[in-house]
Parts: structure tokens; C-alpha cells; sequence
């Protein structure tokens, strides 16, 4: 083994972004340098440092499918100047990168500290240990070393994408890990930090139901609420995607376990109200109290006999297609939402149900009511130019079948 004669340890980020630093100074890492043939090179030989990276993955990466008179020659050109170029950047005077009968190695002259392998080698220590409480405190510690996607911007690179879902993997069950045993020890402030924390690091995962358990169990229940109103508008907005089955069991835990000081009976219907006087239009709310409000309605169609309909609005192109995510589908959707609640009652219930899409819960109507709704939407949303279009759906809503209440 060579010596380290500088004492020195390149630390290696791959998580969140590539980047080097040696000796507290960051010698790479920029947006330019992580696209070109240098980086790539590193962090394939830096990640596989203990086994070495074979001629053949390495000219796959480096060339794709492009055609190289001389793909050998090439490669070793590429080795040769990274080896000038690490030099340049103050690491000791070896040769880094090194080749031996087709593989290329690290070289022991450079110790590596790798956050992957650093979180990966906790992960495993953490699942080793008998007591919880060192347990928990490396499952936190590992959880921490996790900070974003392996490698976000190198996503399309086969050998990337296999370590950065595996890694991904690793980490929900780090964090499930460490959430059940704050659970067990009562520690709800750190499940919250652990949640706010996951989310951050690993957004659009659904993390924020950890938080939100947290929440309901230390009793901020109004947090808990704006939490879980604040996290349907992100997943619909980006995704298009309902509630999780876990963030919905939790909301409805949280309406069984919100408990009130002793109050008079005007206090609380004060506060039950609505604290402004909302203008002309319908009832926007998130889509569990929208299943809510339905819910509610069919059993009052048992005693009312009233006429109640469901109508879906979704926003289509020229072509009577779905569009396509994206900033185009979200003005839309934004615009579609204020055309349907200037266009339907004080009465009338309005969720958002995904990207585009609308529904409205048309109670005491008609038929033939339905469709004048439709058409005062479509003249508040289109309002001019007609380049996209909207499709809707009414179907009538029946009360629950006999024996049920």
C-alpha cells in the first residue's frame, strides 16, 4: 500500500449533487465539470474504488453509443489527463486513477471518504445493535449522511439510476426504522424534526404523513391541519395525486382526537363558522372534507328527497386529450378553479381532484341546471381566445341503499 505521506482524505459527495473537497477545499463540483467526461470517470472510480470499474462499463459511460476509431487509446487519454488535472488541483503528486489488466482502480495513496458509503456502512451498523437507544441514535445518523438523490444530475445512466434507487431504498427503511423507534420511546419533537427532515432530502415521498403523526400525537392539531391542506395542493400541483391512504387515516385522526376546553355553545359555533364571509361562488375545500360533505349529503337524501349531482370538469386540448404536466397545466388548472367557484352557488361543494380536473357537488338541482353550470364555466374560463378545451362529467347521486342507516 502506498503512503499518504500528506496525511490528507478526499471527501466525495454523491448525494444531492457530485462534488469534491480535499483538505477542506473543494476541488470540483460545478455544473460544467459535472458533465463532462472527467466527472463521469470519477465518480464511477471514486463509488467503486474497492473493487475497480472494467474497461468495458467505463467506455460505456464515457462514449455511449458513439463511434471511436481507437476506443482503448481514447480511454487511457482521458485517465492520463484526470491524473494532470487532480494534480493541478493539489492532490499529492500520484498517479489517482490507475489501471491494471483492463480495470481501473483508486489508488491507497488518496484515502476516499464517500457519503454513500458512509451512510450505507451505518445503515448496516445500525441494524447490528442490540440496544435501541444506539440504534436510534445511528439510524438518525445515517439518515442525516442521506442528503438527496445518488447522483441527481447523471439520472439516465444505467449504472446511476440501479444505485440511486437502491440507495433510495435504503433510506425509506433508515427512516421507517428510526420513526418506529421514536414511537416507542414517546419522542414525537424528534419524529417531527425526522419527517420535516425526510421530506426535505426526499420530496413527493410522502414523508410528511411522519410529521403529521407527530403532530397529532403532541396535539398541535391546527400545524397538523395546515400540514396535511399544504401538502395536498403540492401533490396535486405537481403530480396530480390524491391524498396517500396514510395521509387520509391520519386526517381522520386527527378530526377523532382534537380535543377542546370546556366553551359555550356561541363560542363554538363562532368557531366552527367560517371566519370571513367568503364572495359569490362555491365551497372550496381539500377532498377529504369534500368525501365529507358527500357522504353527508346521501344520508340527508333519506329524509330531504333532494336532487343532488356530481359533476367532474376536466381541462383537454383542441383535440380532446389530457395535457400534459407542466406550467401550462397548472395556470389552467388554477384558472379552471376560479371559473367553477364563480360559476356554481354558496351552497355548492368544489375540490380540486387533480391536475386539470374539478369536482362539484351540485346540491338541490336539476338536470337541465347541470348543464347551464357548464356553460357559465366554460364562458368564465375560456373569456376570449378558445385554444384549449373542457370536458365534463355528471353523473346523479344516489342515497344510500336502505338498511345501511
Amino acid at each position: 500500500m502506498a503512503e499518504n505521506k500528506g496525511g490528507g482524505v478526499l471527501n466525495v459527495r454523491m448525494f444531492g449533487g457530485f462534488a469534491l473537497a480535499w483538505e477542506g477545499r473543494a476541488v470540483t463540483g460545478n455544473t460544467k465539470s459535472g458533465e463532462s467526461q472527467f466527472a463521469y470517470l470519477l465518480q464511477l472510480v471514486l463509488h467503486y474504488r474497492e473493487k475497480g470499474v472494467s474497461r468495458e462499463l467505463l467506455e460505456r459511460v464515457l462514449y455511449g453509443e458513439r463511434d471511436i476509431d481507437d476506443i482503448h487509446h481514447a480511454t487511457r487519454s482521458v485517465v492520463y489527463n484526470a491524473n494532470r488535472k487532480l494534480k493541478a488541483m493539489g492532490l499529492p503528486d500520484a498517479h489517482c486513477i490507475q489501471q491494471r489488466k483492463g480495470v481501473c482502480y483508486w489508488t491507497d495513496a488518496v484515502p476516499i471518504q464517500e457519503d454513500a458509503a458512509e451512510f450505507e456502512q451505518l445503515y448496516m451498523l445500525a441494524g447490528e445493535t442490540e440496544d435501541p437507544d444506539r440504534r436510534l441514535e445511528i439510524y438518525l445518523e445515517a439518515c442525516r449522511c442521506y442528503k438527496g438523490e445518488f447522483l441527481p444530475a447523471q439520472t439516465g445512466v444505467l449504472w446511476v439510476a440501479r444505485e440511486a434507487r437502491r440507495y433510495r431504498e435504503l433510506f425509506c427503511s433508515c427512516v421507517e426504522a428510526a420513526a418506529n423507534l421514536l414511537k416507542e420511546k414517546k419522542d414525537f419533537e424528534g419524529l417531527q424534526e425526522l419527517g420535516l427532515y425526510a421530506a426535505a432530502v426526499s420530496p413527493m415521498s410522502n414523508w410528511e404523513t411522519v410529521t403529521m403523526e407527530a403532530l397529532v400525537a403532541l396535539g398541535r392539531y391546527e400545524e397538523a391541519r395546515r400540514l396535511y391542506d399544504d401538502t395536498v395542493d403540492l401533490y396535486f400541483r405537481e403530480q396530480g395525486l390524491r391524498p396517500s391512504p396514510r395521509m387520509m387515516e391520519l386526517f381522520h385522526r386527527l378530526g377523532e382526537q382534537m380535543e377542546h376546553r370546556y366553551a359555550a355553545l356561541d363560542d363554538i359555533q363562532e368557531k366552527l363558522s367560517e371566519e370571513h364571509r367568503p364572495e359569490k361562488g362555491g365551497y372550496l375545500c381539500s377532498y377529504p372534507v369534500f368525501q365529507g360533505v358527500y357522504q353527508m349529503v346521501q344520508r340527508m337524501m333519506e329524509r330531504g328527497g333532494q336532487s343532488v349531482y356530481l359533476m367532474l370538469c376536466i381541462v383537454v386540448d383542441g383535440k380532446g386529450n389530457p395535457l400534459e404536466e407542466g406550467e401550462v397545466l397548472d395556470g389552467l388548472t388554477r384558472k379552471l378553479g376560479e371559473a367553477v367557484l364563480r360559476s356554481v352557488r354558496r351552497s355548492d361543494a368544489v375540490s380540486r381532484y387533480g391536475s386539470g380536473q374539478y369536482l362539484v357537488l351540485l346540491v338541490n338541482t336539476t338536470r337541465e341546471s347541470c348543464n347551464i353550470i357548464q356553460k357559465r364555466i366554460s364562458s368564465h374560463f375560456f373569456a376570449g381566445k378558445r385554444r384549449m378545451g373542457l370536458q365534463y362529467y355528471v353523473n346523479a347521486v344516489e342515497c344510500l341503499p336502505e338498511g345501511i342507516l
